[in-house]
């Protein structure tokens, strides 16, 4: 191999490795968890948000009802949502509907998990491993990479949006 194509090489996985952290997704009986990613904390939070792709390729319905990392004291499902012309978010007491044969899309401005009183700030280009509990399909870990404070993907790239969610 000559040195240009080595070196070309050598660059090209550089720049596509960043991708590939982001691209892992697990499976858990039924349900498919892809696109995992947290945003990195801003000095002073006490709370991060979590985002992932939830999907439901079985015949009966399913339930997200727990969260746990031990970065956090607890984790929350969270939904935001517009109450007349205030945006509110709330925790959901009986956890996250999985309907079958469809995804669910935790995300910035909607459905997320809330990490609280995390105990090291997350910063971006760590991992944070999450246990998900869902009520038929049992628990699983799940990592997800930190991208940036206002990251609305996990590849930090697209759209951005408040880093407060």
């Amino acid at each position: 191999m000559t040195r240009f194509t080595s070196h070309f090489v050598a660059a090209s996985l550089c720049l596509a490795a960043p991708g590939l952290a982001f691209a892992s997704e697990v499976t858990l009986r039924n349900l498919k968890i892809a696109a995992a990613y947290v945003r990195a904390m801003v000095p002073g939070a006490e709370v991060g948000g979590g985002y992932v792709s939830i999907t439901n390729s079985g015949r009966t319905d399913d339930r997200l009802i727990a969260a746990s990392s031990s970065r956090a004291v607890k984790v929350e499902v969270h939904e935001m949502k517009m109450d007349k012309d205030v945006m509110v978010m709330r925790q959901l007491a009986g956890g996250l509907p999985l309907p079958a044969g469809k995804t669910v899309d935790l995300k910035p401005g909607s459905y997320h998990l809330m990490f609280m009183d995390v105990i090291d700030p997350f910063k971006q280009g760590e991992t944070i491993r999450a246990r998900l509990t869902f009520e038929k399909a049992g628990s699983i870990d799940v990592d997800f990479p930190v991208g940036s404070a206002v990251a609305s993907k996990a590849d930090n790239g697209g759209e951005h949006a408040n880093a407060a969610e």
